[in-house]
């Protein structure tokens, strides 16, 4: 079989790439190392985890809040296999959506893993030990990441686990410890915390979401502790190990000797993730990989290798869904011959927990490093209509503007759908708005998205209406 095209990995990355191939007629064909397709994303990572957010959160809700809202339940209680149950029915419909999309776009689908025999020959290995090989004039490398698991921290999968293994715990944990105050980390203990398990994050650095905006990081800390969490800041993991029923997590402060001991049911290890190329024989193909196992390509996502390319979380820059699906469709319309572009400052990052986290554009931090002049607007959830009518106060909005030519350099949020409303932000900075223009803007009353337009009339002359 001769392809124009083949895609290593069936993530968003992939998937979405395959898809925009076959809408531009380039025969194409997806290599998926594992039973269903969807990659980490739908069956691990994005999905089934906001499946389980969405569901602690309907628990919350109904133990924290109902009663205000003159609503009385009797005996509510967190069936959890239940909600594992839902969770992975969600997970199977959405892989399933993604086998429709291929045969609906004529795309060829090989069940195995694959590893380059030459540039342009791919041997797939399938599960029953027999082969096959290919040709391709094109391929790209989508496969995507791990989580980083140091052999410290004795990672079992059962009692020191993952995002992986924590997305099927059966029953809810009394106490958690997490090591990371990164995305992964704080949405799981989020999702745990609501439960009732007693969570304790230990993060390295003075703050968490470290790439986010800073005002965004303390916003948020400061909602999660209102749900019980404890963090411990500034401290390292030295030890973890397992016991019957449960682990010992040992830790110090970075400025000292003293080492704390935390006792719990499971230990989450969320520091991060790490590119994962094993099995491919890339040497063979001659494709170059960084210090940190990345493919290394070029800004337009061509490795070293002529007709090989590489897009997600196998390649520098965020590790993030979004961003593998726009490199997905950049790469295949350059292989087609058009002229795509990605603009990598105004790819947003989301962290779900309740309230969301949202940002795009340059952080405060970042423009003070560079020396940019800028100027601020902020603008409380508590001050607006609709947030106190869902009684979803936590939060703020803050807009970032060029000083002296007033443009939008960062937009960053914590708060209700924060999620969603960051797209608003979004298309006003590719149109290189300003702050005055999106503070014009009609916004309907009442809804959350006014938070935005008051934040960016904080940011034009302090103009802010409701405070």
């Amino acid at each position: 079989m001769k392809y124009d095209l083949t895609i290593i990995g069936s993530g968003p990355g992939g998937y979405v790439a395959a898809i925009r191939a076959g809408q531009l007629g380039l025969k194409t064909a997806v290599i998926e190392k594992y039973d269903t397709l969807g990659g980490t994303c739908l069956n691990v990572g994005c999905i089934p985890s906001k499946a389980l957010l969405d569901s602690s959160e309907h628990y919350h809700n109904a133990h924290e809040t109902f009663a205000e809202h003159g609503i009385q339940l009797k005996n509510l209680a967190v069936d959890m296999p239940q909600m594992i149950k839902r969770k992975n029915e969600v997970v199977d419909q959405t892989c399933k959506g993604v086998d429709f999309l291929m045969k609906k776009n004529k795309i060829d689908v090989f069940h195995g893993v694959a590893s380059f025999e030459t540039p342009d020959k791919i041997l797939i290995t399938k599960k029953d030990g027999s082969t096959e090989t290919i040709e391709t004039a094109n391929t790209i490398i989508a496969t995507g990441s791990k989580p980083i698991t140091p052999e410290a921290f004795n990672y079992d999968k059962k009692r020191v686990i993952t995002s992986t293994e924590a997305l099927n715990i059966a029953k809810v944990p009394k106490k958690m410890v997490i090591i990371g105050g990164g995305v992964i980390g704080l949405e799981l203990g989020s999702v745990f915390a609501r439960l009732g398990t007693e969570i304790d994050v230990v993060e390295y650095l003075d703050r968490i979401i470290p790439g986010m905006d800073g005002d965004c990081g303390k916003e948020l800390m400061r909602s999660l502790k209102k749900l019980g969490m404890r963090f411990h800041l500034k401290h390292a993991v030295t030890s973890v190990k397992t016991r019957r029923n449960g682990v010992t997590v040992e830790m110090k402060p970075r400025d000292s000797e003293e080492v704390k001991t935390l006792e719990a049911d499971y230990c989450l290890v969320a520091i991060g993730r790490r590119p994962y190329t094993e099995g491919l024989n890339l040497e063979k193909a001659g494709v170059m990989l960084d210090e940190k196992g990345r493919v290394i390509v070029d800004h337009g996502n061509a490795t070293n290798v002529p007709g090989i390319y590489a897009i997600g979380d196998v390649v520098r820059g965020a590790m993030l869904a979004h961003k593998a699906e726009e490199e997905g469709i950049f790469v295949v319309e350059t292989i087609a011959g058009q002229k795509p572009h990605i603009d990598y400052n105004l790819i947003p990052g989301v962290v779900y927990t309740w309230p969301e986290v949202a940002g795009v554009g340059q952080t405060e931090e970042q423009l003070k490093e560079a020396g940019i002049p800028y100027k601020t607007g902020k603008f409380p959830f508590k001050a607006l209509g609709r947030a106190r009518a869902s009684m979803d106060t936590d939060g703020m909005v803050k807009v970032i503007a060029h000083k002296d030519t007033d443009e939008i350099l960062g937009v960053h949020m914590v708060g209700p759908r924060a999620a969603d409303m960051i797209a608003e932000a979004v298309a006003l900075m590719e149109f290189r708005a300003s702050a005055e223009d999106a503070a014009r803007m009609s916004h309907a009353h009442p809804t959350f998205t006014e938070a935005f337009k008051e934040a960016a009339l904080a940011a034009t002359d302090n103009r802010a209406l409701h405070i």
